[in-house]
């Protein structure tokens, strides 16, 4: 997997950076820092962290377990408590929602590092798992899982929108046949009409997240995936 992209709930400013500097001395890369529920779930819908460390006395009153389990309603992130709770009841809580690590503060940089690099293998492997189970080769390392419309470069998820999801189904269902412009405008965009134009713009897009591989043009009829599995 490349560098793990980390986001940090946190809500005392100098502690935040502080978490941020010894991460980002382990070479993994910070995509943000927030204090509350409705910023987190921001990022989280528009960069898509790998990892979450999460705070749990969070801004307004707000409670980081809480929030974690908000977060599992929507996306599997593993997440690392950091935190000066350390009563029972707190932990038992914190528990529940099966973090990766409960860290204690002061963080102790070797527990902190320990702790990233057990998420780091649990996503991999669990990513492996998909690809073993649910995935078609595509070629040059590459993998789609229709199921979720998610592809993957080896074990790494690359983001893609929603009209690209929809093209490389449409494309990976064909298996090797040519789809045309028509075929590819009714089905992406069921309630407009656009132009060729458009179409390229939008297989021009996914190409380049595929390396300029795997997809063919076929004129004047369409596209096609190539290699075929």
């Amino acid at each position: 997997m490349n560098k793990a992209k980390i986001l940090i709930v946190e809500k005392e400013n100098a502690e935040a950076i502080n978490i941020k500097n010894t991460i980002l001395g382990f070479g993994y890369e910070v995509i943000n820092i927030v204090s509350n529920y409705t910023d987190t779930l921001k990022v989280i819908d528009m960069k898509f962290p790998d990892i979450i460390t999460m705070g749990i006395n969070l801004e307004n009153g707000e409670d980081g377990i809480e929030l974690a389990k908000e977060i599992q309603k929507l996306k599997n992130i593993p997440i690392i408590y950091l935190t000066t709770c350390d009563d029972d009841e707190t932990m038992t809580r914190a528990i529940e929602t099966n973090p990766i690590s409960y860290l204690l503060k002061p963080i102790n940089k070797n527990e902190l590092k320990s702790a990233l690099l057990l998420a780091m293998f649990k996503i991999n492997r669990l990513n492996q798992l998909i690809i073993d189970k649910r995935c078609t080769p595509l070629g040059f390392d590459y993998y789609f899982d229709m199921e979720t419309q998610s592809l993957f470069f080896k074990t790494t998820p690359i983001k893609l929108s929603v009209k690209e999801r929809k093209l490389l189904s449409i494309l990976v269902e064909a298996k090797g046949s040519p789809v045309s412009f028509y075929e590819i405008e009714y089905i992406i965009w069921p309630q407009s009409q656009v132009t060729n134009g458009a179409i390229r713009t939008l297989v021009y897009r996914l190409r380049a997240k595929l390396e300029h591989k795997l997809i063919e043009a076929v004129p004047p009829q369409g596209f096609k995936l190539t290699p075929v599995f």
